[in-house]
């Protein structure tokens, strides 16, 4: 197995690092994403062929401003610098930087000179700045290669020890021919050879699980969703007699998600898939609960008793299998970001199983990785491409108090829209959709009779990372092929409205 190459990326605290990580990745080279505080000897320990600084925050002049290790420009490895990372560079090895007369803020016109970094790239064109900050004087074997109306140094290079600096932003699609820069600097200046692809990543992977696991005895959480059924699939292509999937339905999923479960997974992957049917538990649990916060505790902490109770019947195991993903580690601090949020794949599992060691053989990959992993695994599209689904299910779409009969509401009202959304060819332009059912009734007509039922609401945003989110614009004539469907095939339905609420000042999930 060849020892995959690696750029690594070193943040600075901007908001595109992870962008900066995933152009990388989306180029076919491995990347890792590291906190500016790693040490030289940290980054070395990578095995680099290169390293990128990202933008920042902060100016490099002023205190408790974020500095590098020196040692790492003396890697005898290839540094690109974006923004702060440039002026960064610039300030320790010999340049200055001070603030700039006219600030630089969004598309800016820019002029290239010839150089490797800018090889196929036009002359004259325009990026993407974000700064008022400037590199003002240069340090020893540096020359500028890139210049703006406003800014003498908008791109640097010494190509002696081979370390370079951009002002502006090629991450992003705003900057024309970013893209061709990325690769410049990764292919024709650090010597990528292009080896990261998700076929190579699948053999790597079942060799080393192939190994690891062979005669052992591997336990994981299946919810169906992308992450844990890429995860099984990969495990049990490695190692099929080592793995036991647990898949515990609590009676909040969508319509015929348990039948496609256990029929992808039990028929057609041939997993040891136990199934655990404690939908009637959490039904008697939340009875009467209306409050948002206390549903999910009481769904987490039962999912918790279902797993453990299955888990005793196992009995000790070698492994637990998680399918945790990158985002999850650098969103944990784990990779050296600020916590936004603490992970735990399967929310507190480890205490209540009889382990050795916890496996996570996805946690190198984003999302988009782990899709093409299960296409290379052969899982179908239906579960690949899965609509993100939160962990206390439709529990969270049930305003008010849960019930048999508005679940069932909910589950046809629901499958009836994505069906909908499928036929008209947007189920790959929607980042999510799905219905809600109020705890609003409402006074409806049908034929002769007064009716007074449910209101469903509908929902479709877009979004890269969930923190923010636009509300989708899908065409009138879907929409009410929705509702008409939804009020004639759907009882105790009398009114459908559609969510045109952005995040912020509204959550994705209505709770």
């Amino acid at each position: 197995m060849a020892e995959k190459e690696t750029i690594v990326v070193v943040d600075f605290g901007s908001q595109t690092s992870q962008l900066i990580a995933r152009r990388v990745r989306d180029i076919n080279v491995y990347s890792e994403l590291v906190p500016y505080t790693s040490s030289a000897e940290k980054i070395k320990s990578y095995n680099p062929i290169g390293i990128i600084l990202t933008g920042g925050p902060l100016s490099t002049f002023e205190n408790g401003s974020y500095k590098i290790d020196p040692e790492v420009y003396n890697l005898g490895v290839p540094v690109l610098g974006i923004c702060y990372g440039m002026q960064l560079t610039a300030q320790t090895l010999g340049g200055e930087v001070s603030t700039g007369k006219n600030a630089e803020y969004g598309k800016v016109e820019i002029e290239y000179a010839d150089h490797p970094l800018f090889d196929g790239v036009k002359k004259n064109n325009s990026v993407w700045m974000n700064h008022h900050d400037q590199v003002t004087k240069l340090g020893k074997d540096f020359k500028g290669i890139g210049k703006t109306k406003n800014t003498k140094y908008s791109a640097i290079a010494n190509d002696k020890k081979k370390i370079y600096g951009v002002q502006f932003h090629p991450e992003v699609a705003h900057t024309e021919q970013g893209i061709d820069i990325l690769k410049n600097f990764v292919y024709k200046i650090c010597g990528a050879t292009g080896s990261w692809t998700m076929n190579s990543f699948v053999k790597d992977q079942v060799e080393l699980l192939r190994k690891k696991l062979t005669g052992k005895k591997v336990l994981l959480a299946l919810s169906g969703g992308v992450d844990s059924s890429v995860c099984a699939a990969l495990i049990q292509k490695a190692c099929p007699e080592s793995l036991i999937c647990v898949f515990v339905d609590h009676g909040l999923l969508r319509k015929y998600e348990r039948e496609q479960v256990e029929e992808v997974f039990k028929e057609q992957f041939k997993i040891n898939l136990i199934t655990a049917d404690a939908s009637e538990r959490f039904l008697k649990k939340l009875k009467n609960k209306t409050d948002p916060e206390a549903k999910r505790k009481i769904i987490g902490k039962q999912f918790i008793k279902v797993f453990e109770k299955e888990a005793k019947k196992i009995g000790k195991v070698d492994f637990l299998a998680q399918g945790t993903i990158y985002p999850d580690v650098v969103e944990s601090g784990v990779a050296g970001s600020a916590v936004i949020k603490s992970h735990h794949n399967v929310g507190g599992l480890p205490s209540v199983v009889d382990f050795e060691e916890i496996i996570e053989p996805l946690r190198d990959l984003y999302k988009d990785e782990v899709r093409k992993v299960g296409f290379e695994l052969g899982l179908p599209e239906k579960i690949v491409m899965r609509q993100p689904f939160p962990g206390p299910g439709l529990g969270i779409r049930v305003i008010g108090k849960i019930t048999k009969e508005k679940l069932e509401i909910l589950r046809d009202a629901d499958f009836i829209f994505r069906d909908e959304i499928e036929k008209a060819g947007l189920s790959d332009k929607i980042w999510q959709y799905f219905a809600v059912i109020t705890n609003m009734r409402s006074v409806g007509v049908m034929g002769d009779h007064r009716t007074y039922d449910y209101t469903v609401a509908l929902r479709g945003v877009n979004s890269i990372d969930a923190m923010t989110a636009d509300w989708y614009k899908i065409p009138y004539e879907v929409l009410d092929k929705c509702s008409n469907r939804i009020v004639n095939e759907v009882k105790h339905v009398n009114r459908v409205v559609y969510d045109i609420t952005s995040k912020p000042p509204a959550t994705i999930e209505w709770e």
